[in-house]
């Protein structure tokens, strides 16, 4: 199995977990004189089974993530680089809009706010930050798809 197969197992398992919650819910409380669709029992039975599945899942994606080396860095160190590089692009974006939004005075007696920084050269270094960004996120798809779970 593939490394992005898992993921996107991973991914369905924790939809199912969410549904089997809202089934949980649905069986252990009912109307006086209703009877559940399912005994709550069951409904904890396949929980745990779902579960003990995910957390197997998990368990090799992250040892896959950290065994695996790509240009001598492991996926886990790419992950690393992406969220907090992802955090850097997302705070730039805002201090973009920040300092571009347009400020209305009504009168010169209003205060007046002074940009500190050349707005083009902001606009640069977001636009290469979110750049860099696309395509560390892109390798990382990448070596989703060519890299093999780790079995054990």
């Amino acid at each position: 199995m593939k490394l992005a197969e898992a993921l996107s197992r991973r991914s369905a398992l924790m939809e199912k977990i969410q549904q089997l919650k809202v089934r949980l819910k649905d069986c252990i409380k009912v109307q006086e004189g209703d009877e559940p669709a399912e005994t709550p029992q069951d409904v904890i039975d396949e929980l745990d089974k779902t579960l003990i599945e995910l957390q197997r899942l998990i368990y090799l994606i992250n040892i896959t993530n950290t065994v695996t080396k790509i240009d001598g860095r492991s996926i886990t160190s790419l992950l690393a680089e992406r969220d907090t590089l992802a955090m850097r692009v997302r705070t730039l974006n805002d201090g973009l809009s920040y300092i571009t939004e347009r400020e209305d005075r009504y009168n010169r007696n209003e205060i007046k706010y002074v940009r500190m920084v050349d707005v083009n050269e902001f606009r640069r270094i977001y636009d290469r930050s979110a750049a860099r960004l696309r395509e560390l996120d892109l390798r990382i798809q990448g070596l989703g798809w060519t890299t093999e779970l780790v079995q054990e």
